[in-house]
């Protein structure tokens, strides 16, 4: 019987130049979806496990065209609430060589920033649920959303469902001192957690010594240690690190750290040429809660995790479309990208 994940979050559409234009050369913008938790459900369909996503969105075209994005991939879209007036927009640009990506948020007062309490039947949405995810920008979207997701956790801890959340701190959404707040409380329910460099210091204050993210030099010992001063602040079961080395906008270096509360293990480094990086950390989630959901041994789920999450970086949109069989190839060493006949 397959195992059943809810993801809850926002779903927003995204608008982006053509290929490497940046806003103000382009005279047309090209229209696909994407949101964090989004992201993770696709991922997770995609491998074959029933997949949910719970959100609010308009009841108009655009809404539905939303919801539709989610369907072709085969997620479960009958738990979303509909309602509200608009849905969040986000611009990108993506950056090449020297030059950064850039995004600008139009998300205030979307459907599930002004979504309520009530829009949402806990009991109900994890009927059958074996996994709840969340990350760390649902509750950012405003004080009533975080409680959403405060009564969401604690309902799904009351049923024994497992419990995952990206840390992924946006400094445009809130302060430090705010996400400090609300994610102390919201991790105490939390068994997985997923986090990076930069967001477990962000958040929680948590840093790795010896290391300088913009100068790329990475100090694995460091990590380990973040990882355990996460572990043992909340108890979390696992704590999966992303780490990556970031040469330019268009070349990085990309693995990843899981402790399981006992010991350490490192994936190897893959050298990735940048295709689209939004939602590479969905991608490593989404590949996580795969390796956990069927048992894989700790050294397989990570080194699964960071070969979905690598395939991701070769994929243009939010989503990451690729198989199972996919992931396995490269996490098992093929990483040749040879033609398949």
């Amino acid at each position: 019987m397959s195992k059943r994940v809810i993801t809850f979050g926002e779903l927003m559409l995204r608008l982006a130049p053509e290929g490497y234009y940046r806003f103000v050369q382009a005279d047309k913008l090209g229209a696909t979806y994407g949101g964090g938790e989004a992201n993770v459900a696709v991922s997770l369909a995609n491998y074959g496990v029933d997949a949910a996503f719970v959100t609010k969105l308009p009841k108009h075209e655009i809404g539905q065209a939303a919801v539709n994005s989610l369907r072709r991939f085969g997620v479960d879209t009958g738990l979303i609430v509909r309602g509200g007036n608009r849905i969040g927009i986000y611009y990108l640009e993506k950056g090449a060589s020297q030059r950064p990506s850039k995004v600008i948020y139009d998300r205030a007062a979307s459907a599930i920033a002004e979504a309520v309490s009530g829009d949402f039947d806990w009991d109900k949405i994890f009927e059958g649920a074996d996994w709840f995810h969340f990350t760390g920008i649902t509750p950012a979207l405003g004080r009533n959303v975080a409680d959403i997701c405060l009564e969401a956790c604690k309902k799904a801890k009351e049923k024994g469902i497992t419990v995952s959340c990206d840390l992924n701190y946006r400094s445009k959404l809130w302060t430090r001192d705010e996400a400090r707040e609300t994610m102390t409380k919201l991790c105490e329910y939390v068994d997985v957690c997923i986090s990076n460099e930069e967001d477990a210091k962000d958040v929680f204050g948590i840093c790795a010594a010896d290391t300088d993210i913009t100068g790329g030099k990475m100090n694995y010992e460091g990590y380990k240690d973040v990882a355990k001063q996460l572990s043992d602040k909340f108890g979390f079961k696992k704590v999966a690190m992303t780490l990556r080395t970031s040469l330019s906008a268009s070349d990085n270096l990309w693995q990843a750290l899981l402790y399981d509360g006992n010991d350490y293990y490192m994936s190897k480094q893959y050298s990735i040429r940048i295709v689209d990086r939004v939602g590479g950390g969905d991608s490593f989630g989404g590949g996580l809660i795969y390796a956990c959901l069927n048992d894989f041994a700790p050294q397989d789920t990570i080194e699964f995790a960071v070969a979905a999450s690598c395939l991701k970086h070769s994929i243009e949109g939010d989503y990451n479309m690729v198989s199972v069989d996919e992931v396995l190839k490269l996490a098992g060493g093929d990483a040749s990208g040879r033609v398949q006949r």
